[in-house]
């Protein structure tokens, strides 16, 4: 039997796919070692000679209950013939579609057939996908779009994750081309304090998306990208384009309102001017990373404070507090959801945040998105915004 190893001949072939030759080939080489003809082989693994035959002129595969016969027959591994067959088969195997590879490359990074499904991007050749990708992305080139190219010497995109950004050049797709008023920081004070009104009824939100567009705020939702767990954003198509989105994640009357409140104080103290389109003020589980006590920066801990101040004043809350508290019943929250003329949804989730208890009562925290239906930009749940781009 000739002296090779079955380690050693399958990794030679390995090296070398377009001289591998079939299994058939090297069985004849044994075959001769050992004086053998096809009839004594065919007699040995007691099949017709009609079986070994197609194997010797490479017609027929080395299937595993062969290999394990000519393992038996030659002394030999099983494993032996059968990587003979698989070498074999990967050398004739056609080379993929250089697509493969560049498909795997965005689905690796972003969720590019979920982007597909909501009509950010069409189902095309790679070719097109591609520079569809770079169109959203707004660049010039692959390399330059956030998290493809991790090598590359541009932002450091590591806290940001790739359904972010997706997330968040959607949401500046559909702010750019939407038309509203000229921007007045004075406006958006005094809507803030008209919106305190709005937090009685849960149907006074649709008034929302119009007061924010007289101001000259560009307001838009788009459904959230799985595992982005984005709940609102604020930045600047330029000076005087401010933009707020918000994904409605947690479709609750009381999220609603801090979020929304969140983002207009980043707006008014001007948070994110000198970086458009950026992630510096992506939200992300806003509340409870507040409810945490997570490190904050003196901008988020500001525009918390501020949203936590409008849903509920701070000093009415405190008050009702230490008087009621450990014993707050839902008698006494109505009442006092009553007098400051909140919604008991809004003065739930405060205490709910306050005291740990997020099971407590929360059959109050009314869901909201259906009320801004036919007001409001929403992109998701079924529905494209159709852009010109």
């Amino acid at each position: 039997m000739a002296t090779r190893t079955k380690e050693g001949f399958v990794l030679s072939l390995a090296s070398c796919f377009a001289d591998v030759p079939h299994p058939g080939e090297l069985i004849k080489e044994e075959m001769e070692a050992r004086g053998w003809s096809q009839r004594d082989l065919a007699f040995i693994l007691g099949v017709p000679e009609q079986s070994v035959s197609p194997i010797m002129t490479g017609k027929r595969n080395v299937t595993p209950e062969m290999a394990k016969a000519l393992s038996a027959a030659f002394d030999v591994s099983a494993d032996y013939f059968a990587n003979l067959q698989k070498v074999y088969e990967m050398s004739i195997a056609k080379a993929p579609d250089p697509a493969v590879e560049r498909r795997a490359r965005l689905q690796a990074t972003y969720p590019i057939r979920e982007m597909i499904k909501r009509g950010w991007l069409k189902d095309t050749d790679i070719e097109l996908l591609e520079v569809q990708v770079m169109r959203f992305f707004r660049k010039n080139t692959l390399d330059e779009v956030p998290c493809l190219a991790h090598a590359a010497k541009k932002a450091d995109y590591s806290e940001t994750t790739p359904e972010q950004w997706a997330w968040l050049y959607r949401v500046n797709q559909i702010a750019s081309e939407m038309v509203v008023g000229r921007y007045s920081a004075k406006k958006l004070q005094e809507a803030v304090s008209d919106f305190q009104r709005l937090t009685f009824d849960p149907e006074e939100i649709r008034h929302v998306p119009r007061a924010l567009a007289e101001c000259g705020v560009r307001f838009v939702i788009v459904e959230s990208l799985p595992k982005a767990k984005i709940d609102g954003v604020c930045f600047w198509l330029d000076d005087a384009s401010p933009v707020i989105g918000m994904t409605m994640r947690m479709d609750r009357i009381d999220n609603f309102w801090f979020v929304l409140r969140h983002e207009i104080e980043h707006l008014l103290c001007g948070h994110g001017k000198s970086q458009p389109v950026s992630p510096e003020f992506v939200d992300v589980d806003l509340q409870r990373e507040e409810a945490d006590s997570e490190p904050q920066s003196a901008e988020e801990k500001q525009a918390n404070e501020a949203a936590a101040n409008f849903c509920v004043p701070a000093e009415q809350l405190e008050s009702f507090f230490l008087r009621k508290y450990p014993y707050i019943s839902e008698r006494d929250t109505l009442a006092f959801a009553k007098r400051i003329q909140r919604h008991p949804g809004i003065v739930v989730g405060q205490l709910q945040r306050k005291m740990g208890r997020y099971d407590w009562l929360t059959r109050h925290k009314v869901k909201v998105r259906s009320f801004l239906q036919g007001s409001a930009i929403i992109d998701g749940w079924g529905e494209s915004v159709p852009l010109s781009l």
